[in-house]
């Protein structure tokens, strides 16, 4: 068992890469055998997914990587990209602008409520909700759809170190199932949020949604906002250090949706969560964790990667609000 120590508070650096890997190595055989939650039948492309698969990974913003499990697996990015695309577009249009335009605060409502937005006189209230999501990806720079889309991934695939690639069999499946996005974008149009055709950002956001990642991949994409916006693989500064502060901001008090005040309560971190089972995690300064497990909880958020990230935020003195030794 790694013991938590006075330096493994939530200044500094990740303790030595021994106490990594060992944290990494007691994480795993612990919670690969928990099968609480169900894989969600809601999106056909996610259905299939093995119940069984378990990948977890740390980055460090030096670079630094630790694995266990199906770490290397792809699958599709899904909510995830909402934080990242936020960031990307965050940089674009400045600190004020974001806020107003598309809001930083919870909801206290499903992720893709329609009555969040009615209760709020049409805002969107984040981006980590479809309708923040539907909002932001609307402003990414470009004058045609394309340009748009070439923002989005361009930026996504920059934050991952590689060029990520696109599920098309998944986009199709989600595109057929995507009304309830498409009303969405409707009535954030007829309240004057979006300019873009709504039908054209919600295939925008849904594309955004399909494209492929591994544990390690988000582990880097967390990495990089943990340094201040610097890929610590490519070493590319792909955002600004404020773009940066500001998504991991709205990543703790927005990215597990409903549950977020507990998370952040239980964990002390900025994540977000995706329904393929994805959820990246990030402790400022530090680097990033990514876990992958396909068993989900009622709120969509996965069972085993919420067990991960607690136990290692208490080992390794990640969780922000730890100012010494955790002894419960």
């Amino acid at each position: 068992m790694v013991h938590s120590s006075r330096s493994a508070i939530s200044t500094g650096q990740l303790p030595d890469s021994g106490d990594v890997k060992t944290a990494i190595d007691e994480t795993y055989e612990q919670f690969s055998s928990v099968d609480d939650g169900e894989v969600p039948d809601y999106i056909p492309a996610l259905a299939d997914a093995d119940p069984d698969l378990f990948g977890i990974c740390i980055v460090s913003t030096e670079g630094q990587s630790y694995s266990r499990g199906d770490a290397e697996l792809l699958f599709t990015i899904q909510s995830i990209s909402k934080a990242f695309v936020f960031a990307l577009v965050r940089e674009e249009v400045g600190h004020t602008k974001a806020r107003k335009m598309v809001g930083v605060n919870n909801t206290g409502l499903p992720f893709d409520s329609v009555m969040a937005i009615e209760l709020n006189g049409g805002r969107t209230m984040n981006p980590l909700v479809n309708a923040g999501a539907l909002a932001t990806s609307a402003l990414a720079p470009g004058e045609t759809w394309e340009e748009k889309w070439d923002f989005i991934s361009r930026g996504l695939s920059a934050f991952a170190g590689r060029d990520l690639e696109i599920d098309e069999d998944a986009f199709e499946s989600e595109r057929k199932n995507n009304i309830r996005n498409q009303g969405i974008a409707r009535l954030l149009q007829s309240y004057g949020h979006i300019t873009l055709d709504p039908h054209e950002v919600t295939e925008l956001y849904t594309r955004q949604c399909a494209l492929l990642v591994s544990t390690e991949d988000l582990a880097v994409m967390g990495a990089t906002l943990a340094d201040g916006g610097r890929n610590p693989k490519t070493g590319e500064q792909v955002i600004g250090q404020g773009a940066s502060r500001d998504a991991l901001a709205v990543m703790a008090a927005n990215g597990l949706y409903e549950a977020s005040g507990e998370w952040l309560y239980e964990i002390g971190m900025p994540a977000k969560s995706g329904v393929s089972g994805g959820l990246v995690t990030i402790a400022p300064g530090k680097g990033g964790f990514a876990s992958y497990s396909p068993r989900l909880d009622d709120a969509g958020n996965s069972v085993r990667g919420i067990k991960a990230a607690r136990h290692l935020s208490n080992e390794l003195g990640m969780n922000l609000f730890a100012s010494g030794t955790v002894q419960d």
